[in-house]
This record gives C-alpha cells, structure tokens and sequence, in this order.
C-alpha cells in the first residue's frame, strides 16, 4: 500500500473472529454461539495477510472465546511475524491458567481485554469476580503483556461496577469500564446506573473518560454524541466468515469479503457517513475514529459515492 494512503485510510484497528462458539452464555450477548466450530487455521493467516496488506496497524483476535482456539498461540506468533504495532486479545478470562498465560507470553501477546460485569453471578451473567479472582491474580503474577479490566456497567447492581474498577486498580490492571449496549450499539441505563456512572468517573479519574471527546457523558446528558464514524476503513470487524462489517453490532447494515477488500472500499467507507452513529456506543470504533474527526464525511449511506482524489 502506498504510504501516503495508508496514513489517510488505513485500519488503525482491525478485529478479527478466529472462533464464534463461547464456553459461558452471557445474556446480554449476541457475539457468541455454543457450536461453531474454529476457522481454520490456514484460512485466518490468509485473512491477517490481507490485514497486513491494507496496512492495518493494531490487530486484535476475538470471538465468541478465542482461547477455545486449538491454535491460538500458533496465530498470535504468525500476527507478531507480521509486524503490526500491536496483536491483541479480547478474552472472557474464564479458560486460563498460569501455564496458558505463560505460552501467551512466549507467543508474543502484547495486550490482552477482559471484561467483568459485577462481582456476584446472576440472572445475566457470570462473568464476574466472585469466579474469575483466581484467573485475574494469575494474569497480575504471570502476564507480561498488559491488561486492560474493563467493567460493564448495566450487566450488573451499579455498585459492582466501583468494586471493579477498584479492584482492577489494586492488581496493576489498566482499569476501563464499558457501557452496555443493545444489539444496534445504543446506551440504556436506568437512573441509579446513570448516578454510578459519575461516580467510576470519579474513581478511576476523569481522564479515563475522555476519549473520543467524553461521548458516554454527552449521550447521557443529551441522547446523542455525534461523530463522523470511520468504521469500515480506520476500523475493521471481521466476523467468522471473513466478511468485514462496520461493527459487530451492525452486521446487517454492511458486508463484504475481506479478501475482495480493497484500498477504494477503505476509502469509500472513510467517507460514508452511518446512520448509527450519533447514539453509538461501540467505544472502539468511536476512538479509532476520533483522529479523522477534522476530515470531511459528504458522503451519505445510501447516496452515490464520490469520492475525494488523495
């Protein structure tokens, strides 16, 4: 890719699905099934090749659970191979252990998200800490990559979601907390999860909060936070299939094969705008987007699509 293209629309971040199928059940979900079996290990390098050759700079595996991957290791070395700035992991904690931690480390992982949802199980989830303090110490003792502990405000009492956050304080973890959102990316919180947003924003310090210019705090307060989404070129979902998606949450409004992919649909998709944006709480595509927020968007969904000459 030529540099001066890659600059103006690249992937900052591409996700990739190595596997759908979960070992847990979340309620909230719609990312995961309970039969699908890995992508074929052959057939993923073949799509992080593609990555690469868009010129993707961070790259992150997901699922579903990627660690139910029979190959995860052998991926993570094939992605280091190719020199992204950083290979990634969204990972739901539940399968590891000291010594899956350590081949982790050797196969070169450089970050690695997990998210808890409160501290006791319920109805919703069991993503919580009352199971996974055990896993969480063993990544605070082994772990040489970072970790980032996200909380899940919504999926839980709101007071849990503080106890998270303290607690992914107290083990040395980039302490985050997520807003839960519907199957289109839009926030419902009701008043008493509305008051304990304000204060993790107090707890973890409201520079944490800032990116992507404090959109949580602008939908709460008015509904909306618009921004000039660039999902589709700075921001790359590609779903078990190989085709790649605006977002996970919005994986009927666009399709189209990673591998047929080109430097024309980066652009092209840099410049339309999507309808979902102003309420969109996907945090990654927001921030992805954030530093392309001064460039022009003229180009609506469903109109023609002309283009400009870079």
């Amino acid at each position: 890719m030529n540099p001066l293209t890659r600059l103006a629309y690249a992937p900052f971040l591409a996700q990739l699905v190595i596997i759908r199928r979960c070992n847990l059940a979340c309620g909230y979900c719609n990312e995961f099934d309970d039969s699908s079996p890995p992508v074929e290990t052959a057939v993923l390098q073949a799509r992080i090749d593609r990555l690469k050759a868009l010129g993707a700079f961070s790259l992150e595996l997901t699922g579903g659970e990627p660690m139910l991957h029979p190959d995860i290791y052998q991926l993570i070395r094939y992605a280091r191979s190719k020199s992204f700035t950083k290979v990634m992991m969204i990972s739901n904690a539940y399968l590891l252990n000291e010594r899956k931690i350590d081949a982790l480390n050797e196969a070169g992982l450089m970050e690695m998200q997990v998210s808890v949802d409160g501290v006791k199980p319920n109805d919703v989830t069991v993503k919580v800490l009352e199971p996974m303090l055990p896993k969480l110490r063993a990544l605070a003792k082994t772990a040489r990559f970072k970790v980032v502990l996200s909380a899940v405000l919504g999926a839980a009492k709101p007071d849990e979601v503080l106890t998270v956050a303290r607690t992914a304080r107290e083990l040395g973890f980039r302490p985050r907390v997520l807003v839960l959102h519907d199957a289109a990316g839009q926030m419902h919180l009701s008043a008493d999860e509305r008051a304990t947003f304000a204060q993790v924003k107090q707890t973890i310090g409201a520079r944490g909060f800032r990116e992507a210019g404090d959109y949580r705090e602008r939908i709460l307060q008015t509904g909306k936070a618009p921004f000039k989404c660039r999902a589709g070129s700075r921001y790359l979902y590609v779903d078990e299939f190989g085709d790649v998606h605006w977002c996970s949450q919005m994986r009927d409004a666009f399709k189209k094969p990673l591998l047929e992919y080109t430097e024309q649909d980066l652009k092209q998709q840099f410049y339309t705008r999507k309808s979902c944006a102003d309420a969109c709480t996907v945090g990654c595509v927001r921030t992805q987007s954030a530093y392309d927020g001064w460039r022009a968007q003229p180009v609506e969904q469903d109109a023609p699509r002309r283009l400009p000459v870079v």
